[in-house]
């Protein structure tokens, strides 16, 4: 007999030509929604050049590129509110920006300089997550304290396909699923763990039905559209803030770049699949919609990439100007008082910057 049966939904609204395949959702038959989502999407792409043109220069440390990934991270931002609390991994420059991050603090961050991390403008969405899928337990703390408070609010916990396979992921989706948690994770499919690719990580036909374990409806969505990752994750939002519980959304996309710029993607990746995969970007997608409709232009792309440019500079040279951080600044961070044994140590540090 059949206790169980579960079924995994694809979603789509346009194709890789920008044509639609269904029916818009509402806020999508707003041009100007749609406008706002695209000049996103290249000022993340303006950010990204620049920011590995700084790594080149030694100005920022080792940085990971979310070439090809932009509407993953425009996508689910936009659908967030104010109030619900972003914990991401480290590719999701797109959604810090669209959430009030300044370019400036994420080259600091990127810079070594950890008053990168504290956001004037979204104060409770956490740090940049280096380590592979930590970020997922904290996520569900987090939306587990919005319930316990009663607050209408999500956390938003964004992972890549890799983390899917670390005991962090499973554990947190269990937590949540069994408390009935806020909190919407999102996998960044790109399909390679730095050079391992998603094939090699798991045999499973989705990422999204590793939710089903733990009792938690997945979706699958074209990770390239960001009007199905806004709507998708807009929906899981809506549910998890109103008592819902917890949802898994698998974003599939591309990592059209190196894993980060201490990696070079050649020595394990075909270049014909990347040749195909830049055909399913989702920035040309947009604009060939946006320009189809006639909500877009040649002077509209211009203006737009002088002004992304123009503001990424600015923010290079505010980042360039700032005073280091002392070196002290490793001690004073740490704990809320420090402990007796580390205060030599600080006191050390201190007497060796002064006479250096």
């Amino acid at each position: 007999m059949q206790v169980a049966t579960f079924a995994v939904t694809h979603h789509r609204f346009l194709d890789p030509s920008g044509r639609t395949v269904q029916p818009l959702p509402a806020f999508a038959n707003d041009p100007e929604t749609l406008r706002e989502l695209y000049r996103a999407m290249v000022l993340t792409r303006t950010f990204d050049t620049k920011a590995i043109a700084l790594q080149r220069s030694s100005r920022i440390g080792t940085y990971p590129s979310s070439l090809g990934q932009e509407a993953v991270a425009v996508g689910l931002a936009a659908a967030m509110t104010a109030d619900d609390v972003l914990l991401p991994s480290f590719r999701e420059h797109g959604a810090q920006l669209w959430r009030g991050v300044t370019p400036t603090e994420m080259f600091l961050y990127w810079g070594g300089d950890e008053r990168g991390s504290d956001f004037a403008v979204p104060r409770e969405d956490f740090p940049n997550s280096v380590p592979i899928g930590s970020q997922a337990p904290h996520a569900v703390g987090v939306a587990l304290a919005m319930k316990l408070r009663r607050q209408p609010r999500a956390a938003v916990c964004v992972f890549g396909d890799g983390a899917t396979s670390k005991g962090d992921v499973a554990e947190a989706m269990n937590m949540a699923g069994n408390w009935r948690a806020p909190v919407v994770f999102v996998i960044s499919n790109n399909r390679w763990a730095i050079s391992v690719p998603r094939a090699a990580q798991t045999a499973a036909a989705t990422l999204a039905q590793k939710a089903i374990a733990a009792g938690i409806p997945g979706d699958q969505v074209d990770g390239n559209d960001v009007i199905a990752v806004r709507h998708v994750v807009g929906e899981a939002l809506h549910a998890a803030r109103a008592g819902g519980g917890p949802r898994v959304v698998e974003a599939l996309t591309y990592r059209l770049s190196d894993h980060t710029t201490a990696d070079s993607a050649k020595r394990y990746r075909d270049q014909d699949a990347v040749a195909e995969a830049w055909k399913e970007e989702p920035i040309g997608r947009l604009r060939a919609y946006l320009t189809g409709h006639g909500a877009w232009s040649d002077d509209d792309e211009c203006q737009l990439i002088d002004e992304s440019t123009a503001r990424i500079d600015r923010a290079a040279e505010q980042y360039f100007a700032m005073e280091p951080a002392p070196p002290s600044a490793v001690f004073e961070y740490l704990y809320a008082a420090l402990p007796k044994a580390l205060e030599g140590q600080r006191d050390e540090v201190v007497q060796g910057h002064h006479h250096g």
